[in-house]
């Protein structure tokens, strides 16, 4: 058994992972629940199974990780403008952000690379294509696992059918290029997703949602139709009591817990 291989077998566990992101200000700077991110960092729930951070503020946030039961690091390596809404960037070009070799020895555990195609360039596409190989297979090289991104242009102006498709395609290329794992959006009928991808496929927490009730019930139905575990960032942070919460989400996505069973257990809001 060969790193990679203990790597996916500690993330994902008995079947199912709990990824919680708190990455975002890589892209949005500092956003509400995230400006002080070492003191984040420090409200996340060690018994989820790995944190996503940029590599910027793996060495700040290292604390969390240090623990005898502590949750894996995963490293976000490139940089896309696609993820910058604050801006309202568009073109969607990717960017090498921290080699994989660095992020290694600050004590990265995954590595995450996002893919995102479909940019209106079929020259930016390949380059971005490039950018996710690259990184991708310098992190092999070293015996640390890939959780693939796909993100799609243009998501929020998508119908539910065009985003599927989107995805749906999207995804399988990402697993084709070597992916380990893949996180992307849950799709209307996301188990066309999940079923034709030979990797785990994670799928995100997306935009927040009004209620706790609501993040887990999406976790639920995430995993219903073969969600390989979730990553939620927002959903999970910007709650009064992010460990309860975390906890619950722990439940729903490892145990198939009822998400109402879930809100009275840990007197979730």
């Amino acid at each position: 058994m060969d790193g990679r291989e203990i790597r996916m077998r500690r993330l994902l566990g008995d079947g199912r992972a709990v990824i919680i992101a708190i990455d975002h200000g890589l892209f949005d700077g500092p956003i509400a629940g995230m400006e002080d991110l070492p003191a984040t960092a420090g409200k996340i729930n060690p018994a989820v199974d790995a944190v996503l951070l940029s590599p910027g503020m793996l060495r700040h946030c290292c604390g969390i990780f240090a623990g005898r039961r502590r949750p894996l690091a995963a490293v976000r390596l490139n940089w896309n403008s696609v993820y910058c809404f604050t801006w309202g960037c568009r073109e969607a070009p990717s960017a090498d952000c921290y080699d994989a070799e660095d992020a290694l020895r600050e004590g990265m555990d995954l590595a995450l690379v996002s893919l995102t195609l479909r940019t209106g360039s079929e020259q930016r596409d390949a380059a971005n294509v490039s950018v996710f190989a690259r990184a991708m297979n310098r992190c092999h090289r070293l015996g640390i696992p890939v959780i693939g991104e796909y993100f799609p242009t243009g998501h929020a102006d998508m119908s539910a059918e065009e985003l599927h498709e989107n995805v749906r395609i999207g995804s399988r290329i990402v697993a084709e290029l070597g992916a380990d794992a893949i996180k992307t959006f849950c799709t209307c009928r996301f188990e066309e997703v999940t079923g034709t991808c030979p990797v785990p496929v994670l799928a995100l927490g997306a935009e927040r949602l009004p209620t706790q009730r609501e993040a887990l019930a999406l976790a639920a139905a995430e995993v219903s139709t073969g969600a390989a575990g979730v990553v939620f960032g927002r959903n999970a942070i910007q709650v009064p009591d992010p460990q309860a919460f975390q906890a619950a989400l722990c439940e729903v996505v490892r145990e198939n817990a009822a998400p109402e069973a879930m809100i009275a257990k840990y007197s979730l809001e």
